[in-house]
């Protein structure tokens, strides 16, 4: 059984984090519905962005979240939930009769999640945006790059997913807890841009110790110290090089055939040249000689692989990591093995009524 079963969580459909974040909830076990818009409602838009990954382990139920026949619906679902999440801008869930109030009313355990980019509130709440734009406030993007270039797109990775949709489902969980304890309902306010922020904590605490500059590859996690950065191949493919404790150092310089006289790991002037060093050796071989000369060493050299070739290693192999080529549910729990369920078939409003009217 896994951790969540039992729960029911109502999730009103949308692009980016509250997707991911549903599928984080039925990975672990909660039974998710997930609100799709009706063909009565316009174009179903989100329908294709989720595909077999984002919107698995849960039925769809198309709803018009504006029709008067629905609203009663979506309001005994909501009656029967533990949670609900939603990814709309502020203001439009309680425009729509659905906000926190409303819901709570009738649900006083009813655990809100709302993520957003900018918050529930703020000058910039009102604000459209993307990830792109959410990140950039917060700090982290500027840290992002090579120092010669604008700062680099880190795909939706850091806004979306990690500070939107995980602290977004970190707040979920925590609420469901406490509404154990008191029969008290929260909401709970995801920003992306807040949690983004989070995300880059341990460079702030860098730069106010000194250890951390603003300019861009100049920095040790950034791709300035050539022992931690990627480095291209003979063969076009590339090798991650994450040398950083001094014998893991030792190791790297032995697998390069380098005097360790000549290459100091903390002379940040030699930094630069030592950096050409490196990407001369690096281009010698290609990538998978380099990662089989460093396999079994302590020199932290791996291949850095495609989309397309991470479900074949045997790595990810051995553990499951990918399942028809496609990633597992994680984290994994003891004597429950990963397993990624498919979306389920779509219900009507009155079918996914009569599921929920049994306690779950």
């Amino acid at each position: 059984m896994q951790p969540l079963a039992g729960l029911r969580i109502l999730e009103f459909d949308g692009l980016g984090p509250v997707t991911f974040a549903g599928m984080m909830l039925a990975d672990l076990g909660a039974e998710v519905l997930r609100l799709t818009r009706s063909a009565s409602a316009g174009p179903a838009v989100f329908d294709q962005v989720g595909g077999a990954v984002l919107h698995r382990g849960r039925s769809a139920v198309p709803v018009d979240l504006k029709s008067a026949a629905d609203r009663d619906g979506v309001l005994a679902l909501a009656a029967s939930a533990d949670a609900v999440i939603e990814g709309f801008r502020p203001g439009v869930m309680e425009r729509l009769g659905y906000g926190p109030e409303a819901l709570q009313a009738a649900n006083p355990r009813l655990v809100f999640g709302r993520v957003t980019g900018w918050g529930q509130q703020g000058p910039l709440a009102d604000q459209v945006g993307h990830d792109l734009n959410y990140i950039g406030l917060s700090g982290v993007l500027h840290a992002m790059g090579p120092g010669d270039r604008p700062p680099a797109p880190p795909l939706n990775l850091v806004g979306d997913y990690g500070g939107g949709a995980m602290l977004l489902v970190v707040g979920v969980l925590a609420a469901l807890v406490e509404a154990r304890a008191t029969g008290r309902g929260r909401v709970v306010d995801a920003a992306m841009t807040d949690g983004s922020a989070l995300l880059g904590g341990l460079f702030h605490a860098l730069r106010a110790q000194g250890l951390w500059s603003d300019r861009r590859g100049v920095n040790l996690l950034d791709g300035g110290a050539p022992f931690y950065r990627c480095y291209a191949c003979r063969d076009g493919g590339f090798v991650a090089v994450g040398a950083l404790e001094p014998r893991f150092y030792a190791a790297l310089l032995a697998g390069l055939a380098i005097d360790p006289a000549e290459a100091p790991q903390h002379d940040v002037a030699a930094w630069p040249a030592l950096a050409a060093r490196f990407e001369a050796a690096f281009l010698t071989r290609d990538r998978d000689a380099w990662a089989s000369l460093f396999s079994g060493t302590e020199a932290c050299v791996t291949p850095v692989l495609s989309l397309a070739e991470a479900p074949d290693h045997p790595h990810n192999r051995a553990r499951r990591t990918f399942q028809d080529g496609l990633p597992a549910p994680v984290p994994r729990f003891d004597g429950v093995p990963p397993a990624a369920q498919a979306a389920g078939a779509d219900l009507s409003l009155p079918q996914a009524l009569a599921a929920w009217s049994v306690p779950g």
